[in-house]
């Protein structure tokens, strides 16, 4: 049984599982991305710099089977694969968006804290 597994046996707690689906450093990251319309391994490697490519792939299998991307292999040389979101992952960027703006509400709170010192 992988950690994973064994983190959302004992969640009853919707949020909770939804958190445990998209944790992970790089997975909000690679699907902004591909809500901007990158597609391809390589394109998310340049946009977020520091992710290592063994991780990149795991983060990817991983929310390919909690079905948030679908994986489309081309039959080329050399080979090519794409990404793109699923239905569920097109919700995942509607939440994305709501907790963008609440993010935006905490910077405000901060810089006018930040002003007021």
């Amino acid at each position: 049984m992988n950690t994973k597994e064994k983190t959302t046996e004992n969640k009853i707690c919707p949020l909770e599982f939804a958190v445990n689906t998209i944790s992970g450093k790089w997975k909000i990251p690679i699907v902004w991305q591909i809500n901007e319309g990158k597609k391809r391994p390589s394109e998310f490697l340049r946009g977020i710099g520091t992710v290592d490519r063994r991780v990149l792939n795991q983060q990817l299998n991983e929310m390919i089977q909690d079905g948030i991307l679908t994986k489309e292999a081309f039959p080329e040389l050399p080979p090519r694969v794409e990404y793109s979101l699923t239905e569920l992952g097109g919700k995942l960027v509607e939440v994305l968006w709501k907790l963008n703006d609440w993010g935006l509400l905490l910077l405000e709170k901060d810089s006018c804290n930040f002003e007021r010192k």
